[in-house]
């Protein structure tokens, strides 16, 4: 079998979580079938059964009077690039709206049967109206044109299926629940170098968060409920939708002095170390289809703090791998940190048994084994669809 990926993201363009789960489950998938990826940049690689082929238009366009549409009208002429080169996969598998254009159009195009998911929702997230201006209102209707004429839908989440049959006209047996996966091999416990630690600023005891400025992350909150937590506040923080949040937040936290913002991406490796050294990781976001970083966190056997929304509860155990508050409260943060601060035996026994819960359910092979039999179930339902005498 072999599958065409189109994406957004794909490193070194990695900006949040789909980008590392296209990653992940491209790896993984390349033990059972070829995986021909096709994404925005310039990447050009072959391995093994992995080809990346990346797209970018030159020059790009520009919208001078309003530039804020540059980036949709960018990313519709990339798509369109995309399909300048022949399809001849026995599945198209998009991943969020930027690539849904393409793969239903691929479906019309090279008669190939089509699987979109979705890592986010765009009705779910009015606030990108400030990163895209109008061109949310266009962006919105490819996921929705993208998501109604897929073959399968995959949501993330039980959550997002429910949010997917909610905002959109999809028949609910084409929606399949895949959830996100994690490397075990990668994300496993391993302490902060003290170099790092110098480096930075950061003290033995630190609660961290990691996520992009972006309102949907919730930073706000948890610089808010700062001044009410025992122990330093370490934010990496990096790729903001829109500046003028970040602008903001850069304001918010002045004169907060237990907050230490590391604006760069470290990568995976000193990742884990942030994540297996601090006492308790939060999250406090408004919206989150899933939230790998929460498996980030558990697998390195840290405690997480997460706001009770979308796919984190079910990923998050409250009282067994963390605690869950209520999305947007700056007090219920800081009291559930806080409790956990003081409670250090609770503390380790959340972050082991969220490590446990992760090498159970959360694999990446597990992961592309479900994907992958979700391929050739929906292969053999387009062959019987399309037998004579049917």
């Amino acid at each position: 079998m072999k599958v065409t990926f189109i994406t957004k993201e794909y490193p070194p363009n990695v900006y949040g979580g789909a980008g590392v789960h296209i990653r992940e489950l491209a790896r993984c998938l390349a033990e059972i079938m070829e995986v021909d990826i096709r994404c925005f940049g310039d990447q050009q690689s072959k391995k093994g059964a992995i080809k990346v082929t990346g797209y970018q238009p030159e020059p790009k366009l520009h919208c001078q009077d309003q530039p804020k549409f540059d980036s949709l009208f960018n990313t519709i002429f990339t798509d369109l690039l995309i399909l300048m080169d022949k399809i001849d996969a026995e599945v198209v598998h998009t991943h969020t709206w930027y690539a849904h254009l393409a793969g239903f159009l691929a479906s019309k195009l090279y008669r190939v049967p089509y699987v979109a998911t979705s890592h986010s929702l765009e009705p779910l997230r009015p606030w990108k109206v400030d990163q895209l201006a109008e061109g949310y209102y266009v962006s919105a209707w490819i996921e929705k044109v993208g998501l109604e004429n897929a073959d399968r839908v995959v949501a993330v989440s039980r959550e997002m299926k429910r949010d997917i049959l909610d905002n959109f006209s999809v028949d609910p047996d084409k929606v399949v629940v895949i959830h996100n996966g994690i490397d075990l091999n990668t994300y496993k416990h391993r302490p902060l170098r003290p170099e790092l630690r110098e480096k930075y600023g950061i003290e033995e005891d630190y609660i961290l968060f990691i996520g992009r400025p972006t309102a949907q992350k919730g930073m706000e909150y948890l610089i808010d409920a700062a001044d009410d937590i025992n122990a330093q506040v370490v934010f990496e923080a990096v790729g903001a939708d829109t500046m003028e949040y970040e602008d903001r937040m850069m304001e918010k936290v002045k004169g907060k002095k237990n907050i230490v913002w590391i604006h760069e991406s470290l990568g995976d490796e000193k990742n884990v170390e942030l994540y297996s050294s601090a006492r308790v990781f939060v999250c406090p976001s408004v919206y989150e289809p899933f939230g790998i970083i929460n498996l980030e966190a558990m697998a390195c056997d840290t405690p997480v703090v997460a706001s009770a929304v979308g796919g984190i509860k079910e990923v998050v155990i409250p009282d067994e791998t963390g605690l869950l508050v209520e999305p947007g409260n700056a007090a219920q943060i800081a009291a559930a940190v806080n409790s956990l601060l003081a409670n250090p035996e609770l503390a380790a026994s959340m972050g082991k048994n969220g490590r446990r819960r992760v090498e159970k359910y959360f694999s990446w092979e597990s992961i592309a084994k479900q994907t992958g039999e979700m391929y050739a179930e929906l292969l053999d339902s387009t062959r019987r669809d399309n037998s004579p005498g049917e």
